[in-house]
Order: structure tokens, then sequence, then C-alpha cells
């Protein structure tokens, strides 16, 4: 049994990942987590030294090492599915599921969080607002190819915990 939690950055992959893996007797692998501990660089700053470009490699790189798993769930980063074949990928190796949250409730975890994200690092709010609508609705053709899609703002996330 394979999940890979998917969905805006925000959105609740890396606190729900560890609750879903307890309830279901699963690991828990955060891919961003796994990559600072692999790189020996933060993601953000990954993006600053090396750019997007080497960043999305790498990532790929160890979202395909995740075929070699079993009995996990995966938390993806926000734009892992969105490059290259990973929603393919993630489709054929395991349960895709997308925690789904409104621009609204996106935004204000961006402001509440220490970790800003690299795109929206010193942008005032209404820039910010604009900018993760604009992301939004270009990834989400893709996160709704998921087969179980969860309501991101609900904590027991539509009681399947």
């Amino acid at each position: 049994m394979k999940y890979y939690l998917i969905g805006y950055m925000y959105s609740g992959k890396s606190t729900f990942g560890p609750k879903l893996a307890a309830a279901k007797g699963l690991g828990f692998v955060d891919l961003d987590q796994a990559f600072e501990a692999k790189y020996h660089y933060e993601v953000a700053r990954f993006f600053e030294v090396f750019g997007e470009e080497a960043f999305r490699k790498l990532e790929a790189q160890m979202l395909h090492a995740t075929a070699a798993m079993d009995d996990v769930v995966i938390s993806t980063g926000g734009g892992t599915p969105c490059h290259g074949d990973n929603m393919d990928f993630i489709l054929a190796h395991g349960t895709a599921i997308y925690l789904q949250m409104p621009v609204d409730a996106l935004v204000e975890r961006a402001l509440r969080s220490r970790h800003v994200r690299p795109r929206l690092h010193g942008l005032p709010e209404a820039e910010m607002r604009a900018a993760i609508a604009a992301e939004l609705a270009e990834r989400e053709p893709i996160y709704l190819r998921a087969p179980v899609i969860l309501d991101g703002t609900d904590p027991q996330t539509g009681g399947i915990l």
C-alpha cells in the first residue's frame, strides 16, 4: 500500500501525512525533508543557488526512487506532480490523495508559516494571493487527476482518519 499526498504548498500534506500513516500503520516520507537530508540544502536555498530546473530534476529522481517503497505515505512538494512525468508516475505506483484548499485558506497559512516558500518570499498579501491563485489555477487540473480528493480545511480530512 502506497499513498502519495499531493496539493498546493501549505495544503497540509506534511501535517496530515504522519497522521494518515499512523492511522493506517504505514511509514511516512516527506519528499522535501528527504531532499534536504540528502543534499544538505533547504529547498528554498537550493532554488536560490541552483535554480528550479536543477531542483525539479533531483526531485523527480527522489520521487522515482519511491517505486521501491511499500507500506508508506509519501508527502510530495506542491509542484512535484506538475513537472515531467511525475503525476503519471504517482498514479502508476500508488494512490494519489489531493488535499484541496481554497486560495484564502492557503494565503492564511502562508502568512502564518515560519517557512516562506521561494515563490512567495517578500510578496505583500495582495500579491501573494494573486500569485497563489494563478499558480493553483495552473496546477489544479493535474491535482484533480487524483482518485481521492479531500477537503484540506477539515482537520480529520473528511473522516479518513
